[in-house]
């Protein structure tokens, strides 16, 4: 699409995706290595360096060698000019902006579709700019900072007939369609019981906010950066990296990992909400009491979520541990192998067990011996070309007519939220009130771990009003969903 195709013919096209009309694009009817202008897709960007940079390259389809691209750039917003100095470089062609809104209001004729891969509290509100301007949008992992942002996500994504994708790349690689198929074809039975773990955080958590008041370096907007989240001096301790260990934000370890790691098991076993969550986690203490924290997520931490029977499957509890805890080893391990260190998930069925790596990747039936002989059930979900690694660019195909993105809104909406509910249940557990001891004293206590019963489609605790505090954010100032 060029900057030409009218607003009506884009919704069109877009419309025609979501309802499972296949739309070919022009190079495929004109054969091989026949790309016409017209089936290039003008690609902008909110958050060009880091790992905005990566999405880029697989976006535009970039070639390291010539440094040409199967799609155009044609705009970057970024805050920090020195984290977006290489992407600036690369793609010395694209319009320059600190500001998204002001780059999408002057070019959102020119612009088709938007990769966002800003920090997490920032997804929602660019995306949704996005998407009311009927761009198609790519947001990196996890969709939103809250659980009320990724439904109002899921919400308008459908209202405006837009292509979706979540950045978790795993969701197009081998092994989770693997271990789709072999658990829907009754490989191990009935799963009841899923563990997942991470090795993150590999940032600093567990922190107290910094006193000092240090210059904002020339080459940032440190006001644009905060964005929606309250107001703060500028400190080296929350960016380019270790804003995901705070909760203005950040999500922590398991918003940062738990969109690839649970990811088999939330598609596999087709999960949906969450009847409850519970949580526990590092606490800090200084003279025997603890020392409260409600600014960063803990150094490590314990999350059970356990759903109810659907589709023709019973009941499921779901483990989550991070920050180097990890569930018991299984029985069927021999004395050589082991448990990922780096993450990975464990599915616990009546008739045996499947590992797995992060992203689902080499997926494994336990005891391992039982490989040997094992016959893989027929393909029933379509592959991606190139695994991980085609994520960025089955969505960019899909913008141009070609098949849906499997981490869509309408699948990553929900996801989001399922993750983000654990979150909700830590900063519960992390939570303290001022007590008064029996020798009259004040001090503050945990409140401690509790079963948080959640209605999904009221997006609320039943049984613990002040956890529901943390579904949604204020933001600051005039920031707006």
């Amino acid at each position: 699409m060029n900057k030409d195709v009218s607003r009506r013919s884009f919704l069109a096209r877009s419309a025609a995706v979501a309802s499972g009309v296949m739309i070919l694009p022009r190079h495929v009817l004109g054969g091989p290595g026949y790309r016409a202008p017209s089936d290039q897709l003008n690609i902008a960007a909110v958050g060009a360096g880091g790992r905005g940079q990566n999405v880029l390259e697989g976006a535009s389809g970039f070639n390291e060698e010539d440094g040409s691209t199967l799609d155009n750039v044609v705009a970057l917003a970024d805050v920090d000019d020195a984290r977006a100095a290489d992407s600036f470089e690369r793609y010395s062609g694209a319009k320059r902006y600190r500001d998204f809104r002001v780059m999408l209001d002057e070019m959102h004729h020119s612009i088709d579709a938007v990769a966002i891969s800003t920090p997490d509290h920032m997804h929602a509100v660019a995306a949704m700019a996005a998407m009311q301007l009927g761009k198609h949008v790519y947001v990196e992992k996890p969709l939103t900072h809250d659980v009320y942002e990724a439904r109002k996500l899921t919400e308008a994504a459908r209202q405006y007939g837009v292509v979706t994708q979540m950045g978790n790349q795993g969701n197009s690689g081998e092994g989770i369609r693997q271990v789709c198929e072999w658990i829907w074809s009754g490989a191990i039975g009935d799963v009841t019981e899923v563990h997942t773990w991470t090795n993150r955080p590999v940032w600093p958590q567990g922190l107290i906010r910094p006193s000092e008041t240090p210059p904002v370096p020339a080459s940032l907007d440190w006001d644009l950066w905060l964005g929606t989240a309250p107001e703060r001096p500028y400190h080296p301790n929350y960016l380019p990296f270790s804003w995901r260990g705070w909760w203005d934000f950040g999500t922590g370890a398991l918003g940062d990992m738990a969109c690839h790691v649970v990811d088999p098991a939330y598609k596999a076993l087709k999960l949906g909400y969450p009847s409850s969550v519970e949580a526990s986690a590092t606490v800090i203490t200084e003279n025997w009491r603890p020392i409260p924290n409600h600014e960063s997520a803990p150094l490590s931490s314990i999350i059970h979520f356990e759903f109810p029977a659907r589709e023709g499957m019973p009941p499921i509890r779901l483990s989550w541990y991070d920050g180097g805890l990890m569930p018991p080893r299984p029985d069927e391990l021999t004395d050589g192998e082991s448990l990922s260190a780096g993450g990975g998930c464990l599915f616990m069925g009546s008739e045996g067990k499947i590992l797995c790596e992060t992203y689902g990747a080499n997926p494994t039936l336990l005891p391992t011996s039982r490989m040997d002989d094992f016959e893989a059930p027929s393909q029933t979900l379509p592959r991606v070309e190139g695994g991980t690694g085609g994520h960025q660019r089955v969505w960019v195909e899909a913008c141009k007519g070609g098949p849906a993105c499997s981490s869509n809104f309408d699948y990553a909406g929900p996801f989001t939220e399922m993750v983000l509910l654990g979150n909700l249940a830590l900063r519960s557990f992390m939570h303290s009130e001022m007590r008064t001891m029996p020798n009259g004293r004040s001090r503050p206590v945990y409140t401690g771990r509790k079963k948080l019963k959640w209605d999904g489609d009221a997006m609320r605790v039943t049984n613990y009003d002040p956890a529901n505090a943390f579904v949604r954010r204020d933001y600051r100032g005039s920031w707006a969903l």
